[in-house]
This record gives structure tokens, sequence and C-alpha cells, in this order.
């Protein structure tokens, strides 16, 4: 069932189910998520057996404002506080020591935990609801700090960036809140601050750039610091993956695949930012947007459109190699890796 996520009785009914334990579609300005109250282990059950997602995978907790930080994580390194006060409310998922005894199903066992704090009204709306005092039987039960919410797809496949696309994956059951498209369209961007300097995890909307310029530091690479890296959302090899197979390539190379195939070319999409030309009519040829944040908003609906259009191949242009392009680059890189 969808509601409007502008209606305060649907927050309000949101917030009962999320404290009695049930799960939500909640709206963010990444991506779609999957709900749930991150401190109830069999609550985040749900989350795992629904997406069919292995429960070592971690999800990311989600919390109305920084002082939800206290609830999970039992410290904060000077230049991770710079962070947040950066960028939060925002698309940056930091992950910090977890704090003892909580949240142990949502982060997969480990002794970290990876935090938000979202932008979206409406998630900020019903996180508030949330974490209101009482416990009584019109609240749903008692207070929930924080929000596990995976993107609310089946695991591996492309994030939800609609209410509707939440819909599709998991049927009229499950309770949705519209907030409209997403405006980020990828998921946050991952920092793990675990280890005494930043290291970037998961690419985003908020870049290398901006993260050193606002805590100072550098961020490094993964593998730049390997040892006792925590595991993260989004981090397969192969992930955000259409039942399409996608190629990435040139757009010299997709014109000379165009004039190969030529008027018998079927069931291909092609999403490039360079105009292309094809002799069949068969060919859905899209326009990628030539800006980085355009294109990240309107990828993974543009995926699930060439899904639903029944496209076997999607050959898509491959991003240029730049900081600002790095969120969507990498979603495309682990869509292929899934062929």
């Amino acid at each position: 069932m969808i509601l409007d996520g502008n209606d305060p009785s649907a927050i309000a009914a949101a917030a009962r189910a999320l404290r009695g334990g049930a799960l939500l579609g909640l709206p963010t300005e990444t991506v779609y998520g999957l709900a749930a109250d991150a401190s109830s282990d069999a609550a985040v059950a749900q989350i795992f057996a629904a997406k069919g997602r292995p429960s070592d995978h971690p999800l990311i907790v989600h919390v109305a404002d920084a002082s939800g930080i206290t609830h999970f994580a039992r410290e904060v390194p000077a230049f991770a506080q710079a962070l947040v006060d950066a960028f939060w409310p925002g698309p940056l998922t930091l992950i910090l020591p977890r704090l003892s005894g909580v949240a142990t199903a949502a982060t997969g066992g480990q002794d970290s935990v990876g935090l938000r704090c979202p932008a979206h009204p409406v998630a900020h709306a019903v996180l508030q609801a949330c974490a209101a005092p009482g416990d009584g039987p019109e609240l749903g039960g008692p207070p929930v700090w924080g929000l596990a919410a995976p993107s609310a797809n089946r695991f591996g496949r492309v994030s939800p960036t609609t209410a509707l696309h939440v819909q599709d994956e998991f049927g009229a059951s499950l309770l949705v809140l519209d907030g409209g498209p997403c405006g980020v369209g990828i998921e946050s961007t991952i920092v793990d601050c675990t280890r005494g300097v930043p290291v970037l995890l998961r690419p985003g909307a908020i870049t290398r750039a901006q993260v050193a310029a606002a805590c100072g530091l550098q961020p490094l690479s993964k593998e730049e610091l390997p040892a006792l890296t925590p595991r993260a959302s989004g981090t397969l090899e192969a992930h955000y993956a259409p039942r399409a197979t996608v190629r990435l390539m040139d757009a010299q190379a997709l014109q000379a695949g165009l004039d190969l195939l030529g008027a018998e070319a079927a069931h291909l999409a092609v999403y490039a930012r360079t105009p292309l030309r094809s002799p069949s009519r068969q060919v859905l040829l899209t326009p990628m947007p030539v800006q980085a944040a355009e294109a990240a908003q309107a990828l993974f609906a543009q995926l699930r459109a060439f899904d639903a259009a029944g496209v076997r191949l999607i050959w898509i242009e491959t991003p240029p190699p730049t900081q600002d392009w790095e969120g969507v680059r990498d979603r495309l890189q682990r869509a292929a890796a899934a062929a």
C-alpha cells in the first residue's frame, strides 16, 4: 500500500508500523529504503528475508540527527565529526566503532556500524516520529532510535527511486511512503572512520575532494588500506544489475557495434551522452544526461525502464574518469560485472 508521505497521518502510521516491528518502504534523497527498527534483530531479520540478502552483509542505520550517533557508536573521531558537521543531513554514510550490544543483526555481527542522517523531509519526519517519547499502543511500541534501511529491492538488483518501484519489488502488502522521485538517485558515499584515517568504501554524490576539504584529510581508497576493511553495503563486485545484460563501451565502440548489427539489431537499448545512430527501429537509443548529477538521478529509473521495455542487452557509454562521475561509474561497473 502506497501512502502520501506528505500526509501527517501517513507519517504516524509508518512510525507505528516501525515501532511495532514491521517493515516500511521509506523515501530518501538517495534511493528508497526497506526500513526496520535497527535495534530489533527480529525486525532486521525481515529485511534480510524480504531482500534475499545474506545476513552477514551489513545494513546502514539511519538516524534523525547527529544526536542519534550516541545510540549506536561508541566514539566519533575528530575527522568524522567534521564530516558530520559538513554533510549531515545528506548522502554520506560514516562507518564508526559500534556500541556494544546494539544493532548486532543490522551490522552483520561486525564491531562497526554505518550511520547516515538522510536529508529527505519524509524520511526525517518518520525518524522523528519513531524516536518520540512514550510507549503507548497508539505509538505502536517503544521509541526507535534508528532505522536499518538498505535499498528496497531484491538483493543485487537495481535500486528503486520511486514508490512504484518499491511496490513492483515487494507487492501491495508492504506499506510504502511516497516521497516522489529521489533527488540524488544513487546510494550514499560511504567513508570508513574506524582506522584513524578516512577510507572511501563506496563513491556517491559526495566526492573525494569534498570529503578532503571538509575534514582536512585526503581519503584513502580501500586498496590503499586493505587490512581490516569492514564489510559495507553495495560494495560487492556484481551489484545494481537489471535483468538485461549491461555492457560499457566508449562512443566509438558503440557506433561500430550498431553499424555492425545494422537494420537487424533488436532487443537492444543504448544509453549514451554522445549522439549515435542505428538503422534499426528496434534499437532504443536514449540520451544520457551530460552532467554527472543529472545522470546519477536518472540512472536507476532508466535501467528499470529498459527492463520494462523487454530488451536483452543494454549498451552504455562509459562515464568520464572524473571524480564527479565516480559514483555513476561505480554503479555501472558493478551492474556490468553481474552479466
